[in-house]
């Protein structure tokens, strides 16, 4: 499948690597198809990569692991929030973050509160909000690196 994008002009994405949201993501329920992609330029290693819309152009998502930001994190999810997704076994899980990017890099933050979760297994996915009280939906990634370099 080809896809046009804003960012990255136009990108060939395998068909298998097309990803359903069936519910769409909050505020975006009306589109259901993705893919990931990362700027070739930088390589497939970087940490930020883009969860881009197949049916719209201009409509592409910063996503991060969580793990680059957070080793410990952890979101409790109740089953039934898995079910549109075919109910995932752990090891088909991939969690993604959404980040919103600022010119400022100390004001870059992640959702910890609503995770993009994939099922790798038949390429469905949704956003979740997790039951954890502790994990906020503007969580600063700046302060987070810091104090990983840190060793904290």
């Amino acid at each position: 499948m080809v896809a046009q994008t804003r960012l990255f002009g136009e990108v060939t994405i395998d068909d298998d690597k097309v990803l359903d949201f069936p519910n769409g993501i909050i505020g975006i329920e009306d589109k259901h198809k993705f893919a990931i992609i990362y700027d070739v330029e930088k390589g497939e290693d970087t940490a930020i990569r883009w969860l881009q819309s197949m049916e719209d152009p201009y409509l592409a998502l910063p996503v991060i692991e969580p793990f680059a930001i957070l080793e410990e994190y952890n979101p409790i999810i109740e089953d039934a929030l898995l079910e549109p997704i075919d109910n995932p076994k752990d090891e088909d899980i991939i969690v993604l973050l959404t980040l919103i990017i600022s010119s400022d890099v100390t004001k870059v933050t992640a959702n910890m509160k609503a995770p993009i979760v994939i099922n790798s297994a038949t390429c469905k996915g949704g956003q979740i909000i997790v039951e954890n009280p502790e994990y906020e939906s503007k969580f600063n990634v700046y302060n987070a690196i810091q104090k990983k370099k840190a060793g904290e």
